[in-house]
């Protein structure tokens, strides 16, 4: 009865000796070669990684005396912001802490013009003005 187990199951048991013998001088030759203890090239504690001078972003809308403006534009988080029946002029400043950012505003007036302008630390780096009938503008900076 003992022989005839073992010869139906010889090869399975050759096959999991020969694997686990594999494992075993695979872990061994891991262990004796260092190859488990990598060392450090650098720090790699981060540190605040805040700006200590950051830029300010800054949004205006603006338009006739006494405009009124459904106005939508990214926050300083990038998360989109909606502002229904704004008063013009209006404007929204706000310090950029990541190293790029991206500023986007956009309004649509009740009167037959509108401008907008993005500027950063206090420097114009884009403007548009439109004269239209419920005037419509935007404004796009994709790297400050």
């Amino acid at each position: 009865m003992i022989l005839r187990v073992l010869k139906r199951m010889w090869i399975p048991l050759v096959v999991l000796a020969v694997a686990g013998a594999g494992a075993f001088t695979v872990s061994r030759l891991h262990g004796m070669f260092g190859s488990d203890d990598r060392p450090a090239y650098s720090d790699t504690q981060l540190e605040d990684t805040t700006p200590y001078n950051p830029k300010h972003m800054t949004y205006e809308v603006f338009g006739p005396p006494g405009t009124v403006a459904s106005i939508s534009y990214f926050d300083a988080n990038s998360v989109p912001t909606f502002i229904e029946n704004a008063t013009l002029p209006w404007s929204l400043d706000f310090p950029l802490t990541d190293a790029t950012a991206m500023g986007s505003v956009m309004a649509q007036g009740d009167s037959d013009s509108i401008g907008c302008r993005i500027l950063v630390d206090k420097e114009v780096k884009t403007e548009e003005t439109k004269e239209q009938f419920r005037a419509f503008t935007s404004c796009r900076l994709t790297a400050a």
